[in-house]
């Protein structure tokens, strides 16, 4: 075994409940590292300094709510579908280079699970880093994407950046697929949804990057109104996986990364 530790964290305003740790030690242990991986919670008068810090001390690290979009100013590149979708959430620190492995991991997930997206109407909840990723990754993947945020300011800026459209009101249903990519329904806003069940008319899928709790109260409507409900675990899992082979220069494959998620799972459950 190659004993070479690789040193790895993910940098959010609460990441205390976070399962990328196990995720990515289980990757880089199967392929023969021994990784250390620590949590790094920063409000935002710290982010400064957890920024320097990762950057100094660390071979790579994540990023997570609200981070997205800060960090790009703190590196020397911003490379692939991190430039496309105005967000960061892999960071290379040998060359201080962001990348995005948020849309590759959302949309394998959703091909795995037999959800469709192309031609179909689609709205995203949220315009903060997680929702651009989300919404440029389904466009590219031929989807008509709508997108919500609270801020008209803020969803302007998103809808002419990505090219996607505005929702005015996220309850007047009428949409193939939602994904709430707010962030509400987590921590401190457990048993809360963006929206409510009206919202759902017309659906057949709710997505939720949301993993934590497993059934957030988005997705609990959701089901209630018959539609196919996903949380974000298997895409957690995907986007490490890509993070890692980029962390590691190690090319991808979509027959490993099913298998790897497939023995975590049966890891996870002994």
């Amino acid at each position: 075994m190659n004993e070479k530790i690789v040193r790895l964290a993910l940098l959010g305003r609460d990441v205390s409940k976070s399962l990328s740790a196990r995720i990515h030690t289980f990757i880089l242990e199967k392929w023969g590292y021994a990784c250390e991986y620590e949590l790094v919670s920063a409000g935002k008068e710290e982010f400064d300094g957890a920024m320097r810090r990762l950057l100094g001390d660390f071979d790579g690290f994540n990023v997570t709510i609200p981070y997205k979009r800060d960090v790009m100013a703190y590196l020397d590149e911003v490379s692939g579908d991190a430039m496309d979708f105005g967000a960061v959430n892999t960071v290379v620190t040998r060359t201080r280079t962001g990348y995005n492995t948020d849309g590759v991991g959302f949309l394998h997930m959703l091909h795995l699970a037999d959800v469709p997206v192309q031609g179909k109407k689609i709205l995203v909840l949220g315009g903060g880093g997680a929702g651009r990723s989300t919404a440029a990754a389904l466009k590219k993947a031929g989807a008509s994407v709508f997108v919500y945020q609270r801020r008209r300011e803020k969803l302007e800026e998103v809808c002419r950046e990505l090219g996607v459209q505005a929702a005015d009101d996220p309850e007047s249903g009428g949409y193939d697929i939602l994904v709430n990519c707010t962030g509400v329904g987590m921590h401190e806003t457990v048993g809360i949804s963006p929206v409510s069940a009206q919202a759902f008319d017309g659906a057949g899928v709710a997505v939720d990057l949301i993993y934590t709790p497993s059934e957030s109260e988005f997705l609990r409507l959701a089901k209630a109104r018959g539609l196919r409900t996903l949380n974000g675990a298997a895409m957690l899992f995907y986007q490490a996986y890509f993070s890692d082979c980029l962390y590691l220069n190690r090319a991808p494959g979509e027959r490993e990364v099913e298998e790897l998620y497939q023995e975590y799972r049966k890891e996870k459950k002994s």
